[in-house]
């Protein structure tokens, strides 16, 4: 099934001359990283074509390269690939394009491109563009590698999460043994960050609330984020540093974002409580034990927290 599917998306991107390639928005290293990866190997397998990665650019991640822009016109000659983007409401830059493709690991929420390989069992998007690197004639260099090795370990943290398969430890070690690149040179850019965050993390610490069943949240308003000079996004990404606390089973962080129309984005992870279906009901999703949603103000945040608690109750019930 994998090998046929990436024989018929390979076909396709042979076909089109202009390839517009997407992902969600409020991206992190493994949306970027696939989008972007994907994006280099194009290039370098067909010199010839106009590749475009779209999207609203993340400052955090500025190092896994610049984005572009593409027209209503471009767009609808084009073959867009959406990465990492389990519905269309998610996708960054969404526009109507002459053919589309969805390479996604989160599980099924609808169907909006004409071809869609969801892999609900992969560990990442980037998995997902590395085999459809290894099974066609799609290029393999540093920079791509890099991409996809950044993408798959911020999203299975480090190896940690269980869905980390054998699978991926397979391709892994190919990428790294036919790609030659320095892998833990590549920590610094994905850990590295400034003393203000480090302060901001003490502050969520020392500030998370425990409901009675054991869902710890916190509330980020804007007065927090400039007490430290961070944005929206750092919360979210601080998230999985909460892993390894036995006082909760599930936890979130719900940060106001200026810069999305003062909506409220949530990243939330457990430890065994099922989130997504949760998160769905709000318009968000992802993955069982790690998921995102984004709120139109604290009323809601409210009630997606009495969500979680009953989730965590129905969890500590079994």
């Amino acid at each position: 099934m994998c090998k046929r599917m990436c024989k018929r998306i390979y076909k396709l991107i042979k076909k089109y001359d202009s390839i517009v390639i997407a992902r969600h928005v409020g991206p992190d290293p493994d949306a970027l990283g696939s989008q972007m990866a994907l994006k280099d190997s194009i290039l370098a397998t067909f010199p010839n074509k106009k590749v475009y990665a779209i999207g609203s650019p993340a400052s955090r991640f500025k190092y896994l390269g610049g984005l572009d822009s593409v027209d209503e016109e471009v767009m609808s000659k084009s073959l867009l690939i959406v990465t990492d983007t389990p519905n269309k409401k998610r996708v960054d830059g969404y526009m109507d394009a002459a053919y589309s493709i969805k390479i996604d690991h989160h599980p099924y929420v609808e169907k909006f491109c004409d071809i869609e390989w969801i892999d609900d069992t992969s560990c990442s998007a980037s998995q997902m563009v590395m085999e459809l690197i290894f099974n066609t004639g799609l290029v393999l260099n540093k920079k791509v590698a890099e991409k996809l090795y950044i993408g798959v370990i911020a999203d299975t943290n480090r190896f940690l999460f269980s869905y980390t398969s054998s699978k991926t430890f397979e391709l892994v070690s190919r990428l790294i043994r036919e790609s030659g690149i320095d892998f833990t040179s590549l920590y610094e850019n994905l850990y590295m960050r400034p003393l203000k965050e480090v302060k901001f993390e003490g502050f969520i610490a020392n500030n998370l609330s425990i409901t009675e069943n054991g869902f710890a949240y916190l509330k980020v308003t804007q007065d927090i984020l400039d007490q430290f000079g961070v944005d929206a996004a750092t919360a979210g990404n601080m998230v999985n540093n909460f892993n390894f606390i036995d006082d909760f089973v599930a936890w979130g962080m719900f940060s106001i974002d200026k810069g999305n129309g003062d909506t409220i984005r949530g990243s939330i992870r457990s430890r065994g409580p099922v989130i997504n279906t949760v998160c769905e009901e709000f318009g968000g999703g992802g993955h069982k034990l790690a998921s995102g949603v984004r709120l139109k103000d604290f009323d809601q945040v409210d009630l997606i927290i009495d969500a979680l608690d009953k989730a965590c109750l129905e969890y500590n019930s079994k």
